[in-house]
């Protein structure tokens, strides 16, 4: 399989650079995966697509202010850390450019010496080990001097910092936001409760590697990164109902959808769970739990299109993001949504 099977010409101004003031006026593509049939509404009218007893997977996970601006100690040239994983309380997996000059032993400065750090290791492709050194609540810190890590295509600086959480995020520890959730407010969440929706939440912390081109041409030679992931016995116990009862599960987002499939048993059934995931969802993969996704609409020849065209066929997803292009729909993590509606 091919990575330029997944290829589509996308206009560079149709990539949003802003989210909208209310979040779920954006615009919903509402794709049949049976019939292959498109329709064109407004997000809250996804509230019509759901049934009393279908479950809602959410990503609870939190994006923190990753971005580090700072200088090399001894030179005071500039350089940008990006945190990524941490790997211990001060001691963290990052990205750092310059790269090149940041060896092990290089010292680093943030916020006229508030926040120091020190290069441990270089990883495997470049990224650096860093423990930082700090008087205080890292939190604090990180709050003060980090700025929100927005993917590169997105060039207009972020005026408010939650507009790049979703309403429900709760804990800390993604370096980029499950986007697709972006689009729900509270009244709307309220609204599928009292409707009889039942919601799931699980957690991924979502890496940078999301945004990590396919650099091989035939995908199944591509790596995936690594992500944390966890499943309460709540959330587990909701999707499984879901199963048992013959209702849907609809997961908001590609991160929610990995959690679910990474956490599945062969029959579909899940148990509370931790650990880390790899998984590449790309057709021909069988789903065990997911019936339905809401998401938004991603790069060409991204894993997030591979996933997508996995549960409702290569030929379709592309043909519905003709059709978006075409209807001049907004792009990427501040862009319009498309849910994939589940077989009836």
């Amino acid at each position: 399989m091919d990575k330029k099977d997944f290829y589509f010409d996308l206009p560079e101004e149709l990539i949003a650079q802003d989210p909208l003031e209310d979040r779920s006026s954006s615009r919903l593509l509402v794709l049949d995966r049976e019939t292959g049939e498109i329709k064109h509404q407004i997000f809250r009218d996804i509230l019509e697509y759901f049934q009393p007893g279908d479950c809602l997977v959410l990503n609870n996970t939190k994006v923190i202010p990753a971005r580090l601006l700072g200088v090399k100690a001894d030179t005071g040239a500039a350089i940008e850390v990006l945190l990524l994983k941490r790997k211990e309380k001060d001691l963290w997996e990052t990205l750092v450019k310059p790269g090149k000059k940041c060896r092990p032993g290089a010292k680093l400065s943030f916020g006229d010496g508030l926040l120091e750090a020190e290069v441990m290791e270089v990883l495997e492709e470049g990224n650096r080990l860093i423990r930082f050194r700090y008087e205080g609540i890292w939190e604090e810190i990180l709050d003060r001097l980090g700025e929100m890590p927005l993917p590169p295509y997105i060039t207009h600086k972020l005026q408010d910092k939650n507009r790049y959480q979703t309403v429900y995020a709760k804990y800390e520890g993604s370096a980029a936001a499950p986007t697709a959730g972006l689009h729900f407010t509270k009244e709307l969440l309220q609204a599928l409760e009292e409707k009889g929706v039942n919601i799931a939440y699980v957690t991924l912390h979502v890496g940078l590697g999301t945004f990590r081109p396919v650099k091989v041409d035939n995908i199944l030679e591509h790596h995936m990164h690594s992500e944390y992931y966890e499943i309460d016995e709540e959330a587990a116990s909701a999707i499984n109902q879901a199963k048992e009862n013959g209702k849907r599960v609809i997961c908001v987002g590609t991160t929610s959808c990995r959690t679910i499939e990474s956490a599945a048993s062969e029959n579909g059934h899940i148990e509370p769970c931790h650990g880390n995931t790899e998984i590449f969802i790309y057709p021909g993969y069988k789903f065990k739990v997911l019936d339905g996704l809401i998401t938004n609409f991603h790069l060409p020849e991204s894993t997030l299109v591979m996933l997508v065209s996995a549960l409702a066929g290569r030929e379709q997803v592309l043909h519905a993001y003709e059709e978006a292009i075409q209807e001049k729909y907004r792009f990427f993590s501040f862009g319009d949504a498309m849910f994939i509606k589940p077989f009836s």
